[in-house]
């Protein structure tokens, strides 16, 4: 296990950089809003539910990549067509999931959220849309280059998106509210994509080459959506109850919303070990010839998702009322997220097992089983979600999502332990 903690560590440790410094940035956002008015973070919060799922579908379309692609680390030239078939794929996710997020202030005028809240939305939508289609463009540059071996490249399109969308936020905000945080995100994204697209421009073998895609070639774009979709479908599925769960929240009033918000900004930076080891973690599995090979890598990129959700706990546990203070002065709003710290413990733990596990079933090829484990624990939390918070409010809502992580996690482990043994 030693050299295969090794090998996750030596992946995760850029891609930890990278998406820490998009962390980062969410929570900044959350922070300003949050001092800026109550019912801006809500409204941020309530679009983000929303932003959740459309994204997650077009990343797990583009983690169907991964497989295709590691198993050519030695000759890059020929991942080639798999990853013009990958932006194909994401393009078409990209465009379905722009409309999506268009309808976000009908939806909540249908769904009964605070007026305040609906009106703050403002321009953000159109925005959220732009964010999008811009990921989409992106066409899976940065999972192309960590399954090419070339991890440490995404540092670059991460560390300065962010850095230019920070210093959106900060210009902005104060003057915009949410349509300032909107405009820096969309700017981070366009960087971003730019760079990572011209990094991976580089790799040798690739070089020259154009990246773009060509002539559609349906029956290898299907094998692809064969296991990148039901990833996709699975993350739309977690997100959806996620969003259905911030729409619950949003219905107690804009203190709630707030809350949540905040503890979901928080699990952000719980969750970045997992994501990251999760990330580093599939193209390994994908490359494993044998089932002890597999578990070994699994059981090296959990320990690193477990250590980092503990060693955030942590802090949390030490310094939790000062870190909730950078979120605004509402006394109810921080009193709220203060009494549900150690259940965002416990869901965030749970969480990011699931997450580990996830990745090493696409690294198999049997993103079928996360689709199902999904369907089974998020979609009851979607059906409860508003009668839970109408009875017993958030702590209600946070003990559901809870035992919807736990029971995720347990079916995912089954079937990763009976899968990996076919190897």
């Amino acid at each position: 296990m030693t050299s295969a903690l090794r090998v996750i560590l030596g992946a995760a440790a850029p891609l930890a950089l990278s998406v820490g410094a998009g962390v980062a940035v969410r929570l900044a956002a959350t922070s300003l809003l949050g001092n800026q008015a109550t019912a801006e973070l809500a409204a941020f919060a309530l679009a983000g539910a929303v932003l959740g799922p459309v994204t997650a579908a077009v990343a797990g379309g583009l983690r169907g990549l991964t497989p295709f692609v590691a198993p050519h680390r030695d000759r890059p030239a020929a991942a080639l067509p798999a990853l013009r078939d990958a932006r194909w794929l994401a393009l078409l996710l990209g465009a379905s999931g722009a409309g999506v997020v268009l309808c976000v202030p009908l939806v909540a005028s249908a769904g009964g959220v605070p007026g305040e809240v609906t009106a703050a939305l403002g321009v953000l939508p159109p925005l959220l849309a732009a964010h999008v289609l811009l990921l989409a463009a992106g066409g899976g540059a940065n999972g192309t280059l960590v399954a090419l071996g070339h991890a440490r490249q995404v540092l670059w399109p991460g560390l300065t998106g962010t850095a230019a969308e920070v210093l959106l936020l900060v210009a902005l905000v104060p003057r915009l509210g949410v349509a300032g945080a909107g405009v820096a995100l969309v700017a981070g994204t366009a960087v971003a994509v730019a760079i990572a697209n011209g990094r991976l421009a580089r790799v040798t073998g690739l070089s020259g080459r154009a990246l773009w895609p060509g002539r559609p070639r349906p029956r290898e774009i299907l094998r692809m959506a064969g296991v990148g979709l039901p990833m996709s479908a699975a993350l739309v599925v977690k997100f959806a109850a996620l969003a259905a769960v911030a729409w619950a929240a949003a219905r107690t009033g804009a203190h709630g919303a707030a809350a949540y918000a905040i503890l979901v900004s928080l699990d952000g930076p719980l969750g970045l070990a997992a994501f990251t080891a999760g990330q580093a973690a599939a193209p390994e599995v994908a490359r494993a010839a044998s089932p002890a090979a597999v578990r070994r890598v699994n059981r090296a990129a959990l320990a690193v998702a477990v250590a980092g959700v503990l060693a955030g706990a942590a802090v949390l546990g030490l310094a939790g009322e000062d870190v909730l203070g950078l979120f605004g002065s509402d006394g109810r709003v921080r009193a709220a997220a203060t009494g549900l710290l150690p259940l965002l413990t416990v869901f965030s733990l749970a969480n990011a097992c699931a997450i580990v596990m996830s990745a090493s079933l696409t690294g198999l090829r049997r993103p079928a089983w996360s689709l199902g484990s999904a369907v089974a624990g998020y979609g009851p939390l979607a059906l409860v979600a508003a009668p839970v918070a109408a009875a017993w409010g958030l702590s209600g809502l946070w003990c559901a999502l809870t035992a919807c992580a736990v029971l995720v996690l347990g079916l995912q482990t089954w079937g990763f332990v009976r899968y990996s043994a076919r190897r």
